[in-house]
């Protein structure tokens, strides 16, 4: 079961279920967070509550997408209560593009990069044997708030300051923390983890900054359980055409941690787990249109498709003007 958030033919919020090329629209709430926080009180299924709630008012999805009128699956009347974050060197295939670019040259040093450390420490422990346990820690990081969520089909933001505007094709979670502090996954979506590669290239103390920039989710919210294996497609158009495409994998079979124990070691912080507030939580990637060579440039479509996710999520993206200049905060 999928599920839409949108902005229906009459100008209004809608919450609805995806039936082929039509959305079933929900009555009694008009966002995915009203209905997950229905479901919680009730101690019901989300599916089945969303099928209880159909209504007999469909819109056409299509006209939705081509429009722009589908909105982030699962957001927060106030941005600052929506925490996106993430976790790399997740997947068995993400080492070798980061290693790559931390890599020094051969004649410097053949030692292990921290990289490759830390992505070995994942395949030995990221998959505890018992669910009471916790495995290693991986690598995780900071986005923003939902103030940097980028809506299905809006264009990512490339600031004057950026050396490089790359796409991260990934799965991501979506959890809401209920009235007692603890987190519920409302379901998984398609993810554009986009970030800069070459500023994260010159020196791996950089990936933090490299991570500062909008992100997006959807179209559509995954309910149930997740396959194990997931294979998608991240795709670049320009002008109209493919300009760089590969296959993604992703789904636990394909990881070196667990999804159990990513979301430990996000939620283990009290501070995220505040009644109320929502997460947006990327699981990482193995593919990166950088490690092949490929530059993007403004004007650049992404494009990121995976079973069972329906519409592909896409993004185009344009470049910005500098809005701040060096010189310092003014003082008082």
């Amino acid at each position: 079961m999928n599920l839409v958030q949108f902005i229906d033919s009459t100008e209004q919020r809608r919450v609805a279920l995806v039936d082929a090329d039509q959305l079933l629209v929900l009555n009694q709430v008009t966002t995915t967070r009203e209905l997950a926080q229905l479901a919680i009180r009730e101690n019901r299924a989300l599916s089945s509550l969303a099928e209880e709630l159909t209504s007999g008012h469909r819109e056409d999805y299509q006209a939705a997408i081509e429009t722009g009128r589908i909105l982030t699956p699962l957001d927060h009347p106030d941005p600052a209560h929506c925490i996106i974050t993430g976790t790399g060197l997740t997947h068995l295939g993400s080492a070798a593009a980061r290693d790559g670019m931390h890599r020094k040259p051969a004649d410097e040093s053949e030692e292990l990069t921290d990289s490759l450390r830390m992505f070995r420490l994942g395949l030995a422990g990221g998959k505890p044997q018992h669910a009471s346990q916790a495995g290693v820690q991986p690598e995780w990081f900071y986005k923003g708030d939902g103030s940097w969520l980028v809506n299905p089909g809006k264009p990512v933001a490339l600031p004057a300051f950026a050396l490089d505007g790359g796409e991260e094709p990934e799965l991501a979670g979506l959890y809401l923390i209920d009235d007692d502090g603890l987190p519920v996954r409302v379901g998984f979506a398609l993810g554009n983890e986009y970030s800069d590669h070459v500023t994260e290239k010159q020196n791996y103390l950089y990936l933090a900054h490299s991570k500062l920039r909008q992100s997006a989710v959807g179209p559509e919210l995954f309910i149930g359980q997740l396959p194990a294996a997931v294979e998608g497609s991240s795709r670049i158009l320009r002008d109209g055409a493919v300009a760089w495409e590969k296959p993604f994998l992703t789904g636990e079979a394909n990881m070196s941690h667990s999804l159990a124990n990513l979301e430990y070691h996000h939620f283990k912080y009290p501070g995220f787990r505040r009644p109320g507030d929502l997460h947006i939580h990327f699981f990482g990637t193995a593919t990166l249109s950088i490690a092949d060579g490929f530059r993007t440039q403004d004007g650049d479509i992404f494009e990121i498709t995976a079973e069972p996710f329906g519409a592909p999520l896409r993004n185009p993206l344009r470049s910005v003007p500098a809005d701040y200049q060096p010189g310092g905060a003014r003082s008082l």
